[in-house]
């Protein structure tokens, strides 16, 4: 017990999931048939979150299934969703965990989604699901001001596996747990609900605050002295 009293929530989610793959793989499997597993790692700079062990997704049989309130719900390959205007922006990740990076990234706008899919009127929420079993809630409002980008490039290449490929929304003025990754599914509701992280008292509302950042590309601490997207 004294164990677990030392372990966060993260690494007690690790070790069971771990323990639990340990009694499934057969002691003379060749590691190099062993699926790479996307984990938490403090990679220099850019952290790699994640909220358990997860199967990279293959971006050649990856879709998004968009559903719920829509006049038009279907299912999206990658490229499909590369034939959606275009846009690219520079920006900067920050973590509630108080550190931050920034890359160039490249995708669409939600509007352009939504313009396919026409949601109808009395849908205000767009629900999230990811690879990883990771859910979030977002209004449309909040999707479709401006900077808010659904990415499937980084630095001028694929979005990789470890920062949430093939989709992932970035929201620049909100915590990165709003910022969802290794998107699978949409669904446009009524009513919004809480999620993932707010069920452990993270705020719904995820606005960016003051406060003391690590910059890991700049290897340097800034301070945040205004709520929203940084401007570093």
């Amino acid at each position: 017990m004294d164990m677990f009293k030392e372990m966060d929530r993260r690494d007690v989610m690790r070790f069971i999931y771990v323990l639990g793959v340990s009694f499934l793989i057969p002691h003379s499997a060749d590691p190099k048939e062993i699926e790479k597993l996307l984990d938490n790692e403090d990679r220099e700079g850019f952290y790699i979150r994640f909220i358990k062990p997860t199967t990279p997704v293959d971006p050649n049989t990856w879709s998004l299934k968009v559903g719920g309130l829509c006049g038009e719900p279907q299912n999206f390959s990658l490229a499909a969703i590369r034939r959606f205007p275009k846009e690219t922006q520079v920006s900067r990740m920050k973590c509630v965990e108080s550190w931050s990076s920034k890359a160039k990234w490249a995708g669409f706008r939600p509007k352009a989604l939504f313009d396919v899919v026409r949601p109808l009127a009395k849908a205000r929420h767009l629900f999230f699901y990811s690879a990883d079993d990771y859910y979030e809630y977002i209004s449309l409002e909040e999707l479709l001001k401006p900077r808010v980008l659904f990415a499937y490039d980084m630095n001028d290449g694929p979005l990789p596996a470890d920062y949430g490929g093939p989709l992932r929304l970035l929201m620049p003025s909100k915590y990165g747990y709003k910022s969802v990754k290794t998107i699978l599914r949409l669904e446009f509701l009524e009513a919004g609900g809480t999620g993932y992280w707010s069920k452990y008292g993270y705020s719904m509302d995820a606005t960016i605050e003051p406060g003391t950042d690590h910059a890991l590309d700049l290897k340097d601490y800034k301070q945040i002295r205004k709520p929203g997207e940084t401007d570093y």
